[in-house]
C-alpha cells in the first residue's frame, strides 16, 4: 500500500480507503494507492500554502537547478519508469520509453533553462513597472492517458515560476506520478513545494477545485469533468486552465502527397491506442481521391498489431480499462448503426487484456456520432468533401478545436487553410510536434495553454508599480 506525499514526507491517508491499480494487459491488480479524503486535501493545501512565500522568493536560477536535478534523476530511471507506465496504462514498452518518459525528461530540463532565462522579468510601461509574480498554490489534476507527461506539463512550469503544487494524479493510472514524487523527494525539493494526494476525482479533485486556499487549478481530462472543475473554481474566483477533449481533423487537400498524409494520419489516430486528446480521428479527403485514400488507410491500419505491450511485435497495447474498452466498442457499434461502413477491425481479440482491434470507418458523414464525439480509442473516420470550403466547414463543425492537420501541394496553400481552422494548433504537411510551442484548444477543448514559455505565463500574475 502506497502513501500520500505531503510536506516532504510520505504520510498515511486519513481515509484508510484504497484504489486498486489494474494492469490493463493482464487484468490483475498490481498495486494499491490511497483513496484520499478532503482531510488529506486540507493537509496538502496547508503545506503548499506555508511553503509558498519562501519558494516564491527563491531565485529563478536556484529553482532551475532543482528542476535540472529532477530531469537528470528521471532520465537515469527512464527504463524503470517506462516499464511502470506500460503496466500502469498499457502503452507498448518502446512507446512508453520514447513518448511517455523521455519527453518529460526534456520538458523538465527545458523549464530549468526557462526559469533561469526568464528570471524576474519586468517591463517599463510609461510611469509603471510591470512585474510577473507566481500565482500561488496550484492544484494540478491530471489524466491517465499520458500519466507522466501531463503531470510534468503542469508541475514543471508551476515550480519554475515559483508556485507550489498539490497534484492529484488519475486514480486509473497513478504509478508514474509516484515515480516523479520520489524524484522530487530525493533531489531535496523544499518540504511543501510539491505535494501529492491520490484518489477519486469527485472527492480529491473537487475538494482541490473548490478550496479557498488554492489560487489556480490546472486540469486535463474530459470536457464534462472540466466544466465541473470550472464551476467549482468559480466560487472562489480562482484562475483555471483547462486542457480538454478533441475531435481533430486531418485535412488532405488535392495535390498533397496522399500516401504520406494517409500513413501519418493513421499513425496519429492510433497513437497511444487512440487515447490521445489531439488525435487526428477524422480524415477529410476530396471525393476524387476518396477511394484511394480509404484503400491506403486500410492497408496501413492492417499493420497495427494489437497485443501484449511488452511483446516486440505489438504496436497497440490494451485500452486502459474495461470501461474504456466498452465505451469504444459502443461507438463502433453506433457507427455501423448510423450507416458508416466498418472496413477493418473493431472486434475484441481473444485472450486477456482490454484489447480492441483498430477500426477504420468509411462513408462517414458530418453529424454522425463517430464524426462528432470524442471516442478515445483506435477508431478512424474517413469523411469525403467536395470543395475546400466544405472541408473547412466540416473540420470546424464539432464542439472541439484542439489540434488539426493540413496536407497540400505547397506550404502556402496549407497555411491558408490552416489559418481558417478554429483550433489551437495545426500540423502543416507532417510538421513535427513542438513541446516548446503553446498547446491548448478553442471552444470545448479548453482554456489556456501549456508547454514552454507560453505555458509558464499561465502560472504568473501581472502587477503594476506606478511611479
Amino acid at each position: 500500500m502506497r502513501r500520500l506525499y505531503v510536506r516532504g514526507t510520505w504520510v498515511t491517508s486519513a481515509s484508510g480507503d484504497v484504489v486498486e491499480v489494474v494492469d490493463p494487459a493482464t487484468e490483475e491488480v498490481i498495486d494499491r494507492v490511497p483513496a484520499g479524503s478532503p482531510e488529506d486535501v486540507e493537509r496538502a493545501v496547508a503545506a503548499a500554502r506555508a511553503a509558498f512565500p519562501a519558494w516564491a522568493a527563491t531565485s529563478p536560477a536556484e529553482r532551475g537547478k532543482l528542476l535540472e536535478s529532477a530531469a537528470a534523476l528521471l532520465e537515469a530511471r527512464a527504463e524503470r519508469v517506462a516499464r511502470t507506465i506500460t503496466t500502469d496504462m498499457g502503452a507498448p514498452y518502446p512507446m512508453a520509453l520514447k513518448v511517455h518518459t523521455l519527453p518529460p525528461v526534456r520538458m523538465l530540463a527545458a523549464h530549468a533553462r526557462l526559469a533561469a532565462e526568464r528570471g524576474e522579468t519586468e517591463r517599463r510601461v510609461g510611469n509603471s513597472l510591470v512585474v510577473r509574480e507566481p500565482v500561488g498554490v496550484v492544484a494540478a489534476i491530471t489524466p491517465w492517458n499520458y500519466p507522466l507527461l501531463q503531470v510534468v506539463c503542469k508541475v514543471a512550469p508551476a515550480l519554475a515560476t515559483g508556485c507550489t503544487v498539490v497534484l492529484k494524479p488519475s486514480e486509473v493510472a497513478p504509478l508514474a506520478a509516484y515515480a516523479l514524487a520520489e524524484v522530487f523527494d530525493e533531489i531535496g525539493l523544499p518540504p511543501g513545494v510539491f505535494n501529492m494526494v491520490s484518489g477519486h476525482g469527485p472527492v480529491v479533485g473537487e475538494a482541490l477545485a473548490a478550496h479557498p486556499d488554492v489560487d489556480m487549478v490546472s486540469f486535463t481530462g474530459s470536457t464534462r469533468a472540466g466544466t465541473r472543475v470550472a464551476a467549482l473554481a468559480a466560487r472562489t474566483v480562482k484562475r483555471v486552465a483547462l486542457e480538454l477533449g478533441g475531435k481533430s481533423a486531418n485535412v488532405i487537400l488535392p495535390g498533397a502527397d496522399l500516401g504520406a498524409a494517409v500513413k501519418a494520419g493513421v499513425a496519429n489516430a492510433f497513437l497511444n491506442s487512440g487515447q490521445t486528446c489531439s488525435a487526428w480521428t477524422r480524415m477529410l479527403v476530396h471525393r476524387d481521391l476518396y477511394d484511394e485514400a480509404v484503400g491506403r488507410a486500410v492497408e496501413s491500419a492492417s499493420a497495427y498489431t494489437v497485443g501484449d505491450p511488452f511483446a516486440p511485435a505489438t504496436r497497440l497495447g490494451p485500452l486502459v480499462s474495461a470501461a474504456q474498452r466498452d465505451r469504444v466498442e459502443g461507438y463502433i457499434t453506433r457507427g455501423q448503426e448510423e450507416g458508416a461502413r466498418l472496413l477493418l477491425g473493431g472486434e475484441r481479440p481473444p485472450g486477456r487484456g482490454y484489447l480492441v482491434a483498430p477500426a477504420v470507418f468509411a462513408g462517414v458523414e458530418p453529424g454522425m456520432a463517430i464524426e462528432q464525439e470524442e471516442i478515445f480509442g483506435p477508431v478512424l473516420s474517413i469523411v469525403p468533401y467536395t470543395t475546400v470550403d466544405q472541408a473547412v466547414e466540416i473540420a470546424n463543425g464539432t464542439p472541439y478545436g484542439l489540434a488539426d492537420a493540413v496536407w497540400a501541394g505547397s506550404r502556402e496553400e496549407a497555411v491558408a487553410v490552416a489559418r481558417r481552422l478554429r483550433t489551437g494548433q495545426v500540423a502543416i504537411n507532417g510538421g513535427r510536434f513542438n513541446p516548446l510551442a503553446p498547446f491548448g484548444g478553442l471552444k470545448r477543448s479548453g482554456v489556456g495553454r501549456e508547454m514552454g514559455e507560453f505555458g509558464m505565463d499561465e502560472y504568473v500574475e501581472l502587477k503594476s508599480l506606478q511611479f
